[in-house]
């Protein structure tokens, strides 16, 4: 049996009432007087009365009658509707619109993948946003790397350690490489993420500082890496090749678990004995 093509204007409608129907009315507030209901859920009225919007545009709305509402009303339906992250993110789908870069979360890292982090010791392991920021560490990763506890918050990014810190400038055997992957990565974050100032600010730090980075910024290559290989000179264990992982957690679609594995025997032997010091 084929499914048809889904049309967006028809499952914004059936999305939107369904949301309405399953809303618990107790846990709204809502004065005696307007409990007695017959229907589940909350009334059109109600909905349109939380995300400041009129009855009519919620009832055209639900009997999809070609609306498509701005960014500011579907994040004001969000928020009525009382949507997961998941389904805020499908109503931003079906709407053909993104959600503004106030309205998303802090660069803080989520607690569970923080504990995750820790727990892949002894993999080295960190957590990344989309500008690169570090947000999350295990004590392998430092060993390997930096100290990022010691380094002032606004150098917590790992393209900026790439291309500023001098002890991390001469850090990998093919830094070419490794930085136009980064900006071909900054490239496609920087067009997903437009209103994003603290990014665009970045960049343009690198743009001023770099004239590798500026050079290699012109060519626009777009690309997301997600695997790779990697040789290191560490200044302790030596040269020394690593396998990289880097995932995408579905509940935090804007972090990245980055982890590290040894690429053969002699570079295992070297981390352990790095990581046992």
């Amino acid at each position: 049996m084929m499914t048809r093509a889904v049309d967006r204007t028809e499952e914004l409608a059936a999305f939107l009432r369904t949301s309405r129907e399953r809303l618990d009315p107790d846990e709204f507030g809502l004065p005696a007087r307007r409990r007695a209901r017959r229907t589940p859920g909350l009334r059109r009225e109600e909905v349109a009365e939380l995300a400041g919007v009129s009855i009519d545009y919620i009832v055209r709305l639900e009997q999809a009658r070609g609306l498509r509402p701005s960014a500011d009303v579907v994040e004001a339906l969000a928020g009525a509707l009382r949507l997961s992250p998941g389904e805020r993110t499908y109503l931003y789908g079906l709407a053909q619109q993104q959600p503004r870069e106030a309205d998303k979360p802090a660069a803080v890292a989520a607690e569970p993948l923080a504990e995750l982090i820790a727990e892949l010791a002894p993999l080295p392991a960190m957590l990344l946003n989309h500008r690169y920021d570090i947000l999350a560490w295990n004590r392998e990763m430092t060993r390997l790397l930096v100290d990022f506890e010691a380094l002032p918050p606004a150098q917590r990014n790992a393209m900026w350690l790439c291309l500023r810190h001098p002890e991390l400038q001469k850090f990998y055997a093919d830094r070419e490489t490794v930085v136009r992957q980064g900006i071909a990565h900054l490239r496609a974050a920087w067009a997903t993420h437009p209103d994003d100032a603290a990014l665009s600010d970045l960049i343009e730090e690198f743009l001023d500082a770099d004239q590798d980075f500026a050079r290699w910024w012109a060519e626009r290559d777009v690309a997301v890496n997600g695997r790779g290989r990697k040789v290191l000179r560490h200044p302790v264990a030596g040269e020394l090749a690593v396998r990289f992982e880097v995932l995408a957690p579905i509940e935090n679609p804007d972090q990245r678990v980055l982890i590290y594995r040894a690429a053969d025997d002699a570079s295992r032997a070297a981390l352990d004995r790095l990581f046992a010091q």
